[in-house]
This record gives structure tokens, C-alpha cells and sequence, in this order.
């Protein structure tokens, strides 16, 4: 636990399940105030309040699409409404589907790149004026993958975007390095969320899976949480323009591992 990060407020888009919701979470533990985005009606939202509250911190959500401005600029100022300032963003929302390049549609391409990385530049633009406004030496954590770096076959809108994500983070953080801003990246491999469900329970799919991570299994949620609370701590203050791979080492060629090759 990081007692700096008692009442800071953090915003955490894409908070409804998975990564973000173990983020939203973890940070309910740090005793937190936490602002949700959610996406749909029937993300669960409403029982992660709770848990956050539970644990001794403070939660709001309001729904929004992160790929529109508007949406964006409506969760920053609610943010601020709620709990009278912005000290940490997490751009956690995200979206992935499979498509053949050669299939793969203009409308399909786009939507990717307009969730996974125009909208994390659009509320990381937002919570960095923000903070230059009001003299914060906040804090942004980008949600990658490791298909920012590993080529995906059948995913080049994802892993295109993510690519994006990365280089975005870096230069983000050259720029706005002398006000105090720190911005990283975290690029988890694979990890037990609901997006990956399906894949999981088939044996053979998951095991495949399993053969390409070094360290032998599936990632948890809160192993990739407890990374976002360290990049928001001050224990990370020497940090920016990192990119944080929690991957059981799927990023290091896992083919030459015993000396194969």
C-alpha cells in the first residue's frame, strides 16, 4: 500500500470490468477517490462503488464514450465536480477484434484506433491542460499490450493502435517532463479478463497461450493493478516514459528459452 496515494482522485476509463475495474479497486484500497467511466448500461459499475467504499475510499461513474470528445471533456469536469480535482488518469479503455487484414474494413479499422488511441490521447490532452491550469504535478498511465511490440497476425488495427499508445506516452512524457507531469505506459501480456474469456476455457487455446509465457501462466488482474498503484505512487517519482512490460516475460522470445535456437 501507498499512503501518498490516500484522497488522491484518480479516473480510470474503461473501469467497469477487467483491468479496470482490479485498477479501480486497488486504488479503493489506497484509500482513494476514484471516478469511473463505464461504457454501457450493463457494465456492473454500481458494485464496484460499493467494493471501493467497503475498502475506505470515495467512487463516482458516469458513462461516456471515450473516443468522443465530448464524452471526455463531460468525465474530467465531472471529476472535478465530484471531487474537486484531477491527480492521476488512467487510460485503461480499450477495444480488439479479429479480423484477416485483407478483410479487415475501413469502419472496423477505425473504430479501433478511435477508442484504443485517439481517446486516450484526448483524455490524456484534457487532464494535462487540467493540470498545467492548476499547477499539479499529476500523473497518466496508459494502458498498452504487448502487442505494442510483438506483431499480432489478424489484430493490425489493435496492434497498430497500440503501437501509437506507446510512442504517444513517450513523447507525452519528454513534453511535459519540466512541469512535474509524469506519463508511462503499462504493456500487460496475457491476462485473465473477461475479453479473453472465451479463449481460456477452451484447454487447448489457453495452453497455447501458456507455451509462449516464460513464467508459465496466465496473468491476474490485480497483478496489473498493483503496477498501475507503484506508477501512481511516489515511490515511482524518478519514472516517466517508461513502459512497464507485466507480461511473465512474453516479450522476450520465449521460442529461445533452454537454450533452443
Amino acid at each position: 500500500m501507498y499512503k501518498d496515494l490516500e484522497k488522491k482522485v484518480v479516473v480510470i476509463t474503461g473501469a467497469a470490468k477487467g483491468l479496470g475495474k482490479a485498477m479501480a479497486e486497488r486504488f479503493g484500497k489506497e484509500k482513494a477517490h476514484v471516478v469511473l467511466n463505464y461504457h454501457t448500461e450493463n457494465d456492473d459499475h454500481k458494485d464496484i462503488i460499493q467494493t471501493i467504499e467497503a475498502a475506505g475510499g470515495k467512487a463516482a461513474a458516469i458513462q461516456g464514450d471515450v473516443s468522443k470528445e465530448a464524452d471526455v471533456k463531460e468525465l474530467l469536469s465531472f471529476a472535478v465536480d465530484t471531487f474537486g480535482t484531477i491527480d492521476i488518469m488512467i487510460n485503461n479503455a480499450g477495444i480488439e477484434n479479429e479480423v484477416p487484414s485483407e478483410k479487415l474494413t475501413l469502419e472496423d479499422w477505425q473504430k479501433v484506433i478511435d477508442v484504443n488511441l485517439t481517446g486516450m490521447f484526448l483524455a490524456s490532452r484534457e487532464a494535462i491542460s487540467y493540470m498545467l491550469d492548476h499547477d499539479i504535478k499529476g500523473n497518466i498511465i496508459n494502458m498498452s499490450s504487448v502487442h505494442d511490440r510483438i506483431p499480432w497476425p489478424h489484430f493490425v488495427h489493435y496492434a497498430a493502435s497500440k503501437g501509437g499508445v506507446k510512442m504517444m506516452t513517450e513523447t507525452l512524457a519528454l513534453e511535459y517532463a519540466p512541469k512535474g507531469i509524469r506519463i508511462n505506459n503499462i504493456s500487460p501480456g496475457a491476462i485473465d479478463t473477461p475479453i479473453n474469456a472465451e479463449k481460456f476455457n477452451d484447454p487447448k487455446a489457453k495452453q497455447e497461450v501458456i507455451d509462449l509465457i516464460p513464467m508459465g501462466y496466465i496473468g491476474k488482474p490485480e497483478q496489473i493493478a498493483a503496477c498501475a498503484a507503484w506508477l501512481a505512487s511516489a515511490e515511482s517519482s524518478y519514472v516517466t516514459g517508461m513502459t512497464l512490460y507485466a507480461d511473465g516475460g512474453m516479450t522476450k522470445y520465449p521460442g529461445f528459452q533452454a537454450g533452443k535456437g
